[in-house]
């Protein structure tokens, strides 16, 4: 569980918790976070272990996987956003976005398929962001944007190669969501954006993006799903 102390990704690893998963937990920097995660965790009677790791490149993290065990779910919920133009957004900005938007998840996934494939069972299940579902023009977050996007190709394509192995993976694009994330003129931003000015809560994307990966079989294995309530651009 990437991204896994806080936001949807929080939601993500307690919905899996209280469907009786055991749980690895990835937290950035927040030790108080990651404790309070398995906590929670453990209050619904789940296992769960946890690690702290700013990740700064994708083999920071890819490199802690022979040390965890064999993973049948991966869940990738980080991942850094910037509102820029495109005039202003810097050669360090674009390199950063496709390390951690595109690269992080497409390398974690790299590395963990053929474990499943041998298993003969696995589920991944990446996220984009607001409106990636599909390809438009962004006067704020191009570079986001753009990473975000490829990541509906990263998942068709690792549906295609793990179908005959029982292995499945989705890409859900929430809305705007209500996290301790979006703050200020930000989050004003988002409530003025969402249909009819209510924000979604992390569980109302959580719920049923666990839904579909626990499906057996994973018929929605390569979708790109959009949970945004009707977002209009």
């Amino acid at each position: 569980m990437v991204g896994g102390t806080g936001g949807i990704g929080r939601a993500v690893a307690l919905e899996l918790a209280a469907r009786g998963a055991s749980l690895i937990v990835h937290g950035g920097s927040s030790r108080a976070r990651l404790d309070s995660t398995l906590a929670e965790i453990a209050g619904v009677g789940a296992e769960a272990s946890g690690f702290l790791l700013r990740i700064d490149r994708p083999s920071r993290i890819v490199e802690r996987l022979s040390s965890l065990g064999p993973i049948d779910v991966l869940v990738v919920a980080f991942g850094p956003f910037i509102r820029k133009s495109l005039s202003a957004t810097t050669a360090e900005d674009w390199e950063n976005l496709a390390l951690l938007d595109l690269a992080l998840p497409g390398a974690l996934a790299s590395a963990v398929l053929p474990g499943m494939a041998a298993r003969g069972w696995g589920r991944m299940l990446l996220f984009g962001g607001t409106g990636t579902d599909r390809v438009r023009p962004c006067r704020s977050n191009a570079a986001y944007a753009s990473a975000k996007s490829a990541l509906a190709l990263l998942v068709k394509s690792l549906a295609a190669e793990g179908a005959p192995s029982g292995v499945g993976c989705v890409l859900v694009c929430p809305g705007f969501v209500d996290t301790e994330y979006l703050v200020g003129a930000d989050k004003e931003r988002a409530r003025a954006s969402a249909p009819g000015g209510l924000l979604l809560a992390p569980r109302e994307i959580a719920r049923p993006a666990v839904d579909l990966i626990a499906a057996e079989p994973c018929a929605a294995s390569g979708a790109i799903l959009s949970l945004d309530g009707g977002v209009s651009f």
